[in-house]
């Protein structure tokens, strides 16, 4: 069962910084960040009024409008994001029109911490205003979190393992790694996989900004989401969606797939600590770190690049810094760390797809993405976190570290592959 390797062979992604992978890659190496002053509503009585709006999506591109509108934003760009990384695979659209494929074979765990939070806020209107005869008898599938996933299965034609996990910011990490065992242990030889987020509404921004969680640099958006810099003041919200193909690595090599990565490690664990923040040890991220490393058969000195969940807060940052010094050693001061949520802001449960797809393109073009708006060093965070500009660098392993609300943590260990 261990001997079966997981490969990564599609991405997809929406984000502020771009409609699809290459796009949002293209923002993450130029710096060009995607947030700015919401304009979806009316922030004027908001703490915060800054957030990553996507831009351009045209969900009648995946599918008719009249089905579009049974689905709540959330839905649609992981549908978007899925399409895009299935046809960046080379697998068929759908896997039961295939002889080559076997449907039964194939699952989906795509994910996202919050789920359809907009079509709730409009239903609760309903019911406030009109009574509860006039609630859509749509709103459970549209609001729930597994929807997205079960929507990819019936499009892609995926009949194997599907669900959804909840993990707060952690759910896309989470998904991917939970997706990369289900291949190792024969399960699946193609997994569907990700997360998707679409809370900047005014639900979303209220409950974040009565925490005190988010920015308040409203009179510059660009340089609001400011990680590990002494003067950050809190995260930015985004929407968003990022989806990967894993496959068996047999089964890829077969059908003559091109390769992007191989993932070879993954930690999950939880710091039994406090609802909404992290350990101030680090202990709990460090663990997720040494368990990835565990399952690769590395060691510290092996990992050459981490993408930082790096929020920007206060808090995280902080603690982020020190759980990879536990993790890493002596070799935390020498390996590449950037936080990439200066350019795209925090997509909460989408955040690890992102951040993972930002991880087989640093193996792939030996490219570390910037940390940009670091311009006041923070003493706690005294580690390489690529400041302000992109750095070439030839590199094997890459980790991405996620942590969520409730002390759930994750990280996965990609390498490049070799063959």
């Amino acid at each position: 069962m261990n001997d079966r390797r997981v490969v990564i062979t599609g991405t997809g992604i929406v984000s502020c910084v771009g409609n699809n992978a290459t796009d949002f890659w293209d923002s993450l190496v130029n710096g060009r960040c995607g947030l700015d002053t919401i304009t979806k509503f009316d922030v004027s009585e908001f703490r915060s009024h800054i957030g990553g709006e996507i831009k351009n999506f045209d969900i009648s591109q995946y599918m008719p409008v009249k089905e579009a509108k049974r689905l709540d934003h959330v839905t649609h760009l992981a549908i978007a994001a899925a399409a895009e990384a299935v046809a960046q695979s080379g697998l068929p659209s759908d896997f039961r029109e295939s002889n080559n494929i076997d449907p039964t074979r194939a699952g989906v765990v795509v994910s996202s911490g919050i789920g359809g939070l907009q079509t709730l806020t409009e239903q609760v209107r309903v019911l406030d205003e009109r009574g509860p005869k006039r609630v859509s008898p749509l709103l459970i599938p549209m609001m729930i979190i597994d929807t997205a996933s079960g929507c990819i299965s019936m499009r892609h034609g995926a009949q194997g393992p599907n669900m959804s996990i909840v993990t707060a910011c952690s759910s896309a990490c989470h998904s991917i790694g939970e997706s990369f065992w289900m291949i190792k242990r024969d399960d699946a030889d193609i997994m569907i996989t990700g997360g998707s987020e679409a809370s900047v509404t005014e639900i979303g921004f209220g409950g974040f900004c009565s925490m005190k969680a988010m920015s308040c640099r409203n009179d510059d958006p660009k340089h609001a989401s400011r990680p590990f810099d002494a003067e950050r003041d809190g995260f930015v919200m985004s929407d968003g969606a990022g989806v990967l193909v894993l496959e068996e690595l047999e089964h890829a090599k077969k059908r003559g797939a091109t390769i992007l990565a191989e993932i070879v490690g993954y930690g999950a664990t939880g710091d039994a600590f406090h609802i909404t923040s992290p350990d101030p040890n680090g202990m709990g991220a460090a663990r997720a770190v040494m368990a990835a490393m565990r399952h690769a058969g590395m060691n510290p000195e092996d990992i050459d690049y981490i993408n930082a969940h790096g929020t920007s807060t206060p808090l995280n940052d902080k603690f982020e810094t020190k759980a990879i010094k536990v993790a890493l050693g002596e070799h935390a001061w020498k390996v590449a760390i950037s936080s990439t949520k200066g350019v795209t802001g925090h997509a909460l449960g989408a955040a690890g797809g992102f951040e993972t797809i930002a991880c087989v393109n640093a193996l792939k073009s030996g490219i570390i993405p910037p940390t940009i708006n670091y311009e006041n060093p923070d003493p706690e965070c005294d580690l390489n976190y690529t400041p302000n500009t992109a750095c070439e660098k030839s590199i094997r392993t890459a980790i991405n570290i996620n942590l969520g609300f409730g002390g759930h943590n994750g990280a996965l260990l990609l390498k490049r592959f070799e063959g």
